[in-house]
């Protein structure tokens, strides 16, 4: 049998234009496809990031995951980087976002979790869609009405994250399930892309470029023209088969009807 998400993908990374060290690792390989931007300096951030690509490596080649995978792989990540702190590492830690392709009754979707300000998009129809919801003070500060979205990209505490896997942080990280559409691109990044490069950027970007790996070199040099302030992550991940009910499979080329069109997307926090 098919598997009910069938997905290309691309990726690429880059220390960026002031730092020494990349602390960001990704992981693109189905059905996993995560971004981690470490944290804790003298090394302490790149094998933190480094130990959550570990944690979830080994579920490379099946065909789905589900949330209870996801939970378990983010304990031992959890448990992992706090023994690099406990070793003498500093204060190791490590945002993470990414998706998973998960199996629904036979149906195709993703399955979204983030935990710190690393982001996943996706981008459908021409319309980019930040999934994700950072955890940061000044998202705090833009939710409580304290802080304008323009004011934001400027605000002395943009850097300061409110959960993380590790640095002493015991937040957990929130969970979105939705079904595949055919064309759907899913973005997955380190703050070093967000923080640089504008939406409008992006989605112009996402939307010329259609070969994955292609998209992903464009956004890092976007991010780097830009200024390159940060370690610079990106993984963008097409769907170009899906399944919208049990035994029957969408190409991405492929007409569909009302009939077998999947139902709409819910987003929602589970975690």
């Amino acid at each position: 049998m098919s598997a009910p998400l069938i997905v290309s993908a691309g990726a690429a990374t880059h220390i960026g234009l002031r730092r020494t060290l990349n602390e960001d690792a990704l992981l693109s390989s189905a059905p996993v496809f995560i971004v981690a931007d470490g944290m804790g300096g003298h090394e302490a951030g790149e094998r933190a990031s480094a130990a959550v690509v570990e944690e979830f490596s080994p579920y490379i080649g099946r065909s789905s995951l589900d949330i209870d995978d996801v939970l378990e792989i983010l304990s031992r990540s959890r448990a992992a980087v706090d023994a690099l702190s406990a070793s003498a590492m500093g204060r190791a830690g490590t945002t993470l976002s990414g998706v998973v392709l998960a199996n629904v009754d036979g149906m195709g979707y993703w399955l979204s979790f983030n935990i710190g300000d690393s982001r996943t998009y996706r981008f459908s129809d021409g319309e980019l869609e930040q999934i994700s919801v950072d955890h940061s003070v000044v998202q705090e500060l833009l939710e409580s009405g304290e802080l304008s979205v323009a004011d934001a990209a400027t605000d002395h505490r943009r850097n300061i994250i409110t959960r993380a896997i590790g640095a002493g942080s015991t937040g957990d990280a929130d969970f979105w399930m939705f079904p595949a559409e055919r064309d759907d691109r899913m973005l997955i990044c380190s703050d070093g892309l967000s923080s640089e490069v504008s939406d409008e950027q992006i989605s112009q970007i996402l939307a010329v470029e259609s070969d994955p790996q292609i998209a992903a070199a464009a956004l890092i040099d976007e991010a780097v023209s830009a200024g390159g302030r940060d370690n610079i992550t990106v993984v963008v991940v097409d769907a170009v088969s899906v399944a919208s009910r049990p035994g029957v499979q969408m190409r991405a080329d492929d007409d569909i009807d009302e009939e077998t069109r999947p139902r709409e997307a819910v987003a929602g926090g589970m975690g």
